[in-house]
């Protein structure tokens, strides 16, 4: 509890033991009104202030004046009654003014527990930064005064307060507060680095690449603080339905109050003035809206907020809505489906090469690899790149086997070296001419090679004129994808769709191992565009399509679908610009989970509209024929609202399915 809300229990606390007290106190007349006075400005006094000012401000209708009107006369028709000798209704001009305050501690309580989550997020914000002084030490200095290209320090236990690059250093990071993800994530020298992440273990020297302002922590940060800013439907209906509601009920209030004496008095009968206004002010207490007009946003902001705790980042209730009737989601494949890094995934000598190596197989593959890797080892290509990487894994454990230290690379030459545009690279690699590149440059040389390969890139290598093999490269699957399309099929969404602009022959493998109902391959950026468009156009109005996507180079399809959801979106500026939601992390299976805290919200935002409503509506029918006294009011009222915040509660409380997620 803050320091606030504790005041408002002690409030609380003394204003019932001081109502429950005068029950037991046997006086009458003005002293009777003078002592309910004490507790019912205790609890009530800041009610009253507000009414006042609203009054002045001409913003008259709200609750606090509802509650101020009813309340103040409840206790002015006791002191009438007293006057003429009978009971007062000073206990439940309190009591309504003590309940709707208990309703607005639970409300704060809930919007605090709420605000927790999101608050956890907050905390992604760094105080400073160090840099290296004249001295030696080290100097704590504010991040927006660190320019770009600035060596900070982080010592282990620190936020990282700038995005940058490891220049010295290795260590384990805490990236929870941006992913919801407790697996640390390992840097070293050359390394990516963000902020808001928490150094673990080891000393980072850091390169700054952008300006704080610009950073990843400040991005997500605004994007979270701005996020109430865009209302959904049910929340602008709420508030325009309170703009109308409330001043009517005053006015009918005002018309049930008025209008039976005086039919009374022109039909001879008593007036009965006492009761008319009794059941007017019990009438108030029963319209007020407040059940709606908390629980609802509440409710949104509660389901952001547990959204948030999951490292999925919501920009606004309106886009929380429109998830949850999510029917259609398109993806896009690198970097989405697939981890949008090349990898050897295979490596096939020729019999013929085989049979040179003895007929050891392993050995063969081996030595495939390493002429592949040693011809290309002065080119930057992507290719190149894996091909590197895949034979220094394997050197690295052939080594270890053997109980070697890896001297090898010392002890190979690579000479006229030769790039082909468009077919690859010819080398000599201690002494043997090697030739590795596409099927193309097989032809140029004259060299038979294996047509009938598999799905991905292939590198065909030949030696010494002879065809040694060929190695396939791929864009791995991520292990979750298929996972993820399993569950969007679960939670009802009718069709998943992939557009990429790989080959057909690639697209239809990822397509037919992740279950996908329909793909579109070899698609230019604008392509995509009109895929979806197309997609738009053919599905039900009150249906909606997400596309996802890494944000990158997907901008104008997330823009042009209905929901923009961002993948992998550490470090991508133009996924926090261009999404309406944004993963924290590369999961893709994170979708079927905000689409489930989506439709939860809205179950229970609905749930509060027809509950709330129901009882109201049949409170103020009781209440205007005289069926209802002050206590049903006080439960039409606040306890409606209290059973509408608690029900909002729900929407912080979001479980992984552990079998999925």
């Amino acid at each position: 509890m803050t320091k606030k809300q504790k005041k408002m229990l002690c409030r609380i606390l003394v204003a019932a033991v001081l109502m429950v007290a005068l029950h037991f106190v046997p006086v009458e007349g003005y002293l009777r009104f003078g002592l309910y006075l004490v507790p019912y400005l205790v609890i009530g006094y800041d009610i009253l202030k507000k009414a006042a000012l609203g009054i002045i401000h001409g913003e008259v209708f709200d609750e606090n004046f509802l509650m101020a009107v009813a309340t103040v006369g409840a206790m002015l028709l006791g002191v009438y009654n007293e006057a003429k000798g009978l009971e007062g209704e000073f206990a439940e001009g309190v009591a309504v003014m003590l309940f709707y305050q208990i309703g607005e501690l639970f409300q704060a309580v809930a919007v605090g527990k709420s605000r927790r989550n999101i608050s956890a997020l907050m905390d992604i914000r760094p105080d400073y930064a160090n840099i290296e002084g004249d001295d030696g030490g080290l100097e704590q200095v504010d991040p927006d005064d660190v320019e770009v290209g600035t060596v900070i320090v982080v010592r282990p236990g620190e936020k990282i307060p700038i995005d940058g690059v490891v220049l010295e250093g290795t260590s384990s990071l805490d990236t929870s507060a941006l992913t919801g993800e407790s697996v640390p994530r390992e840097v070293a020298p050359g390394g990516e680095v963000i902020s808001g992440c928490v150094n673990l273990s080891g000393l980072l020297k850091l390169r700054t690449t952008k300006e704080f302002g610009e950073s990843t922590v400040s991005k997500i940060l605004d994007l979270v603080e701005n996020s109430s800013m865009k209302k959904a439907k049910s929340e602008n209906f709420i508030t325009k339905f309170a703009k109308y509601y409330t001043p009517a009920v005053c006015y009918g209030a005002l018309a049930l109050a008025v209008f039976p004496p005086l039919i009374n008095v022109i039909a001879g009968n008593p007036a009965n003035w006492s009761v008319w206004v009794i059941r007017a002010l019990t009438f108030l207490v029963i319209s007020c809206p407040c059940a709606l007009v908390i629980s609802i946003p509440l409710s949104f902001f509660g389901g952001i907020g547990g959204a948030s705790a999951k490292g999925i980042l919501v920009k606004g209730s309106n886009y929380l809505e429109a998830l949850a009737q999510t029917k259609y989601v398109v993806f896009d494949k690198t970097g989405t489906l697939t981890k949008g890094v090349f990898q050897v995934t295979g490596v096939y000598p020729s019999r013929e090469f085989q049979n040179e190596t003895a007929g050891e197989e392993e050995a063969a593959r081996r030595k495939l690899l390493m002429l592949a890797a040693y011809a290309e080892s002065y080119s930057s290509h992507p290719i190149s790149k894996s091909l590197k990487e895949a034979w220094g894994h394997m050197a690295q454990s052939v080594n270890r086997l053997d109980g070697k230290e890896s001297g090898e690379k010392a002890q190979m030459q690579v000479t006229d070296v030769e790039e082909i545009g468009g077919h690859g690279v010819t080398a000599l690699v201690n002494g043997i001419l090697v030739a590795a590149g596409n099927a193309k440059l097989m032809e140029k040389l004259g060299v038979g090679y294996t047509k009938d390969t598999g799905v991905g890139t292939i590198v065909h290598v030949a030696a010494d004129g002879k065809y040694a093999g060929y190695i396939l490269i791929s864009d791995v699957i991520k292990e979750q994808s298929k996972a993820a399309v399993t569950a969007l099929k679960a939670a009802g969404v009718k069709k998943t769709v992939m557009l990429t602009g790989d080959s057909s022959a690639v697209a239809g493998y990822v397509a037919k191992e992740l279950g996908l109902d329909e793909v579109k391959s070899e698609l230019l950026p604008g392509d995509k565009v009109t895929a979806v468009e197309e997609l738009l156009e053919r599905k039900p109005p009150k249906e909606k399509l997400a596309f996802v996507g890494d944000g990158i180079n997907d901008a104008p399809v997330l823009s042009r679908a209905d929901i923009g959801v961002a993948m992998g979106a550490l470090g991508s500026d133009a996924a926090i610009e261009a999404a309406d939601i944004v993963l924290m992390d590369d999961n893709p299976l994170k979708l079927a989970l905000a689409i489930r805290i989506s439709r939860k919200c809205l179950r229970i935002v609905y749930e509060n509209i027809v509950f709330a409503l129901a009882v109201k509506a049949a409170c103020l029918l009781l209440g205007a024929v005289g069926l209802a006294n002050m206590w049903v009011a006080i439960f039409a009222d606040v306890g409606v609202m209290i059973l509408a915040v608690l029900n909002a509660i729900r929407c912080l409380k979001v479980r992984e399915r552990k079998k999925r997620l």
